[in-house]
């Protein structure tokens, strides 16, 4: 078995596609409408397959900030190697993104940071 992908609510979904395939290299299919459900959608895929389903309907919820609540916290991102982290960190950085926490050496091994995306959600970048 594997994850076939995971899916996130988005309050501006071309603002947030525009964002994963800029930095992460994804490419998106074509935007897919339910006028029905009022529902629009991109899939948005890694070069080794891993895919991330952005969705968007109106009057979405804001999520709490806030470590402490059951569900997902993030998503991890390989980057390829520490050089790549530390990279990807800056970049970001420059560009304006939340550093949420520095690069380092985790108690379990991981090298990493963990940055925002245009919507608050963390994505861990590791090796």
């Amino acid at each position: 078995m594997e994850i076939e992908h995971l899916a996130l609510w988005v309050e501006n979904l071309e603002e947030m596609k525009a964002f994963y395939c800029t930095y992460f290299h994804m490419t998106a299919n074509e935007k897919y409408h339910n006028p029905a459900k009022n529902f629009t959608s991109y899939f948005l895929s890694f070069e080794s397959g891993a895919r991330i389903e952005l969705m968007h309907k109106p009057g979405l919820v804001s999520f709490v900030e806030q470590n402490d609540l059951r569900g997902f916290n993030h998503i991890a991102i390989s980057v390829g190697s520490k050089a790549k982290v530390l990279e990807m960190t800056e970049k970001l950085r420059k560009a304006g993104f939340e550093i949420k926490s520095e690069p380092r050496t985790t108690g379990d091994g991981y090298f990493e940071s963990v940055i925002s995306d245009p919507e608050g959600n963390s994505i861990e970048l590791t090796i």
